[in-house]
């Protein structure tokens, strides 16, 4: 359905800042748009996908700023009581438009690539990475680990970007909180937006992104995650 209000990118602001409250009025509309929707979804326990469609105006730069999982997480945050671990998936695009769009349906599976090769393939099309981390996301390791895994990645050529992340943890872990520190190590492959300072990758880059939960007890507090990432088209 086409959104009642312009996307809002996640903020950090206090509450009661001007941009807070312009965020919590979106959300608001966005909730009260899928209201059917998730009703419906309430009577079986399928897993759900998300897709949250991005129309910039046309004098925005479409590569600098304006990363897609910041418009997603506050969304997915949001719903997160409404439908809980059964959303697995999470889609993303952005490009010129006039309108923006969003979708909540079941989610389909579909094979993935084996994520205890850790290792990277690349090849003209693309980049698969498999990584492994042990360190709470709320330190420095999580992305250095991952990072360091990655010594073997190529920058894409300039342009636009592909990037789907497959995230494999333990039950107890928040898999919304993975998806910035993740996309935050991943320099390797999408170059730095700060030269000589870490953690600032090139991610405005990403115009279709694609993030995926998977659930493994046994896993424990480690995460696995499988990159993909491919030079992108925008049409």
């Amino acid at each position: 359905m086409r959104l009642p209000v312009p996307p809002r990118l996640a903020s950090w602001d206090r509450i009661g800042h001007p941009d807070h409250v312009r965020l919590t009025a979106y959300l608001d509309e966005i909730e009260h748009a899928l209201t059917v929707t998730l009703k419906a979804t309430a009577d079986h326990g399928d897993p759900l996908a998300l897709r949250l469609d991005v129309g910039l105006p046309g004098n925005v730069p479409l590569l600098v700023g304006h990363d897609l999982d910041n418009y997603l997480f506050p969304v997915a945050q949001r719903l997160a009581p409404r439908i809980g671990t059964r959303l697995t998936t999470v889609w993303g695009t952005k490009g010129h438009g006039s309108e923006s769009w969003i979708r909540l349906e079941d989610a389909r599976s579909i094979s993935t690539p084996r994520s205890d090769i850790i290792a990277t393939a690349g090849h003209s099309a693309g980049q698969l990475a498999a990584v492994r981390t042990t360190a709470s996301t709320d330190r420095v390791a999580f992305k250095q680990q991952i990072h360091n895994q990655l010594h073997r990645a190529r920058h894409l050529p300039e342009g636009p970007v592909h990037l789907q992340v497959s995230l494999r943890s333990g039950p107890h872990r928040n898999w919304l909180n993975l998806w910035k520190p993740t996309i935050d190590a991943l320099a390797p492959v999408l170059g730095s937006s700060r030269p000589g300072r870490s953690w600032h990758p090139r991610d405005g880059r990403i115009t279709d992104l694609g993030l995926h939960r998977h659930t493994d007890p046994e896993l424990g507090h480690d995460v696995e995650i499988t990159i993909w990432v491919s030079p992108a088209q925008v049409t």
